[in-house]
């Protein structure tokens, strides 16, 4: 059984877990075994999730399957950005899920959950930012309609950035 429901400060142990293990899968041939050690203990420490959890504009949803957190998700409503033209959009800051779930598509349902959920706040559409070299994450993004409109250098760390697709999913069709 599945279930997408809003996270709360008591659900900060398996976001930080689920993060620190997402990240370092997927980025860990972006950057040394150094910054990617320091990036997961400044960003994904139970008080960094805590206060981000705590912080009212930040979004958070888990997935569970079975009552086991797999994943998680974080949006921002109402966060403009140089490269879209567009008002009311909304930031898809994080979206993770444990690797050995991947294949149960459960990222689609935590995906398509956080659409609806932009949508229904008067969203115009979602961005994010996703390493380039993360071909799996890239292709995900685009098979769901995303497009890549820009570039990003994304810090790492104080000597280290990584190059990241700016990608966006317009709810017009027109766009």
């Amino acid at each position: 059984m599945i279930s997408i429901i809003r996270a709360t400060e008591k659900d900060y142990k398996p976001i930080a877990n689920i993060g620190k293990i997402s990240v370092e899968e997927a980025h860990r041939e972006s950057c040394s075994a150094e910054d990617m050690k320091e990036f997961l203990e400044t960003n994904y420490n139970d008080d960094a999730i805590i206060e981000e959890l705590n912080e009212i504009k930040n979004i958070y949803h888990i997935i569970n399957l079975n009552g086991t957190t797999v994943g998680f998700s974080k949006i921002i409503l109402d966060v403009e950005h140089s490269n879209i033209p567009q008002k009311n959009v909304t930031k898809l800051d994080r979206i993770y899920l444990l690797k050995e779930f991947h294949d149960l598509k459960l990222g689609v349902e935590l995906l398509k959950f956080n659409i609806e959920l932009s949508k229904e706040n008067n969203q115009a559409g979602m961005w994010l930012f996703t390493w380039v070299d993360n071909k799996r994450a890239v292709n995900f993004y685009i098979k769901t309609g995303f497009k890549i409109v820009g570039s990003h250098k994304f810090k790492v760390t104080d000597t280290h950035y990584n190059q990241h697709h700016q990608m966006y999913l317009s709810y017009r069709s027109e766009e």
